[in-house]
């Protein structure tokens, strides 16, 4: 297991990079980032896979209430016929982090 992970769910950080251009598009870019985006996708699968409330997200994330901000940020669809960002972030990178 790669050493940056720290839950199961996580992704290596060179899986990131093959959906980071993705990610970038759901975000204005008018101020530098203040987290990691490795670290907001990782809380992101955390909750998505553990079904866990935001709330719960490990002090190992960033605050909850910012990865839940990228949530409602990348859930957004531009039309109803397009996959949202986190959509296409996701079907990109299924399979990644998964317990073998």
């Amino acid at each position: 297991m790669d050493s940056e992970q720290r839950y199961p769910g996580d992704i290596s950080r060179e899986q990131l990079e093959r959906i980071r251009p993705i990610l970038e598009s759901a975000r204005k870019r008018t101020k530098p980032r203040k987290v990691d985006l490795y670290d907001v996708y990782c809380g992101l699968l955390y909750i998505l896979k553990g079904g866990c409330q935001w709330r719960q997200l490990p002090k190992e994330y960033p605050k909850w209430r910012t990865v839940h901000q990228y949530f409602l940020n990348g859930s957004k669809k531009p039309n109803p016929d397009e996959a949202s960002v986190l959509e296409q972030a996701l079907t990109k990178s299924s399979g990644f982090g998964t317990v073998k």
